[in-house]
């Protein structure tokens, strides 16, 4: 959900059209991601949270007071430490998770998630330098 929601900020607050792009790619696969969690988790009788926890509740408010490349940079550097937590629990799950189906989940969710932190790394310094660069302009 916090993929989603910070990729929506994304959309309406970067000044890049690369960081645009990618926030939108995390709205529409972390949509889909969500969609067949909860049908699983459904199906198991299972409460999916409906809210952000603290930690990601307090990185939407850091960045929703951003814009720019300042936004840019923060939500992107972000994004890359996010999916390579993101890809480590979900290689946990995928080999050693004791429910087939969240198993499966894991499997299937992997290979999206190593193409997002690519996407993110590939990114991220782009923003590195619009934020030196905005940053020298105005001193």
């Amino acid at each position: 959900m916090a993929e989603v929601q910070l990729g929506q900020l994304a959309t309406q607050k970067a000044q890049s059209d690369d960081v645009k792009k990618f926030g939108q790619r995390m709205v529409d696969d972390h949509s889909k991601a969500n969609d067949q969690l909860k049908s699983i988790a459904s199906q198991k009788g299972i409460t999916v949270p409906s809210g952000l926890d603290a930690k990601d509740e307090a990185l939407k408010d850091k960045l929703a007071n951003m814009s720019g490349a300042q936004f840019d940079h923060a939500y992107m550097q972000a994004m890359v430490k996010d999916h390579k937590e993101d890809i480590a629990e979900f290689q946990k799950e995928a080999s050693s998770g004791r429910d087939p189906d969240v198993k499966g989940f894991a499997s299937q969710t992997l290979p999206t998630l190593q193409d997002h932190l690519k996407m993110a790394e590939q990114t991220a310094p782009k923003t590195s330098k619009a934020s030196t660069t905005a940053s020298n302009q105005s001193q």
